[in-house]
């Protein structure tokens, strides 16, 4: 019984420490992304670049929203990839989902 307590203490420790730090950030780009293509063009190139989890667009507003995983990578990195494809990345805002 006590080597069962124990070893869920353990294995709770050990998922705890692990636990990753998912963050969003609001983008919006120069050129503004204005057609399908540009949506296109930004989801499959920016969505290689390390700790990138997800990437929405927003044609509406001209915004990119990505979550990425604060431990892998920087906003300041997110906005370099976009300079490889020709865009200019500007953060709208950050924050971090599931905060209470």
């Amino acid at each position: 019984m006590m080597r069962t307590k124990a070893f869920l203490l353990a294995l709770a420790l050990a998922t705890a420490s692990y636990a990753k730090d998912i963050k969003t950030v609001v983008l919006t780009t120069a050129p503004e992304m204005h057609c399908e293509n540009c949506e296109k063009k930004i989801k499959n190139y920016i969505r290689f670049e390390k700790g990138v989890k997800s990437i929405k667009t927003n044609l509406e507003d001209k915004t990119v929203t990505i979550e990425y995983d604060a431990d892998k990578t920087t906003v300041p990195a997110i906005i370099e990839g976009f300079k490889r494809i020709n865009y200019k990345a500007k953060e709208v805002k950050t924050e971090k989902p599931n905060e209470q």
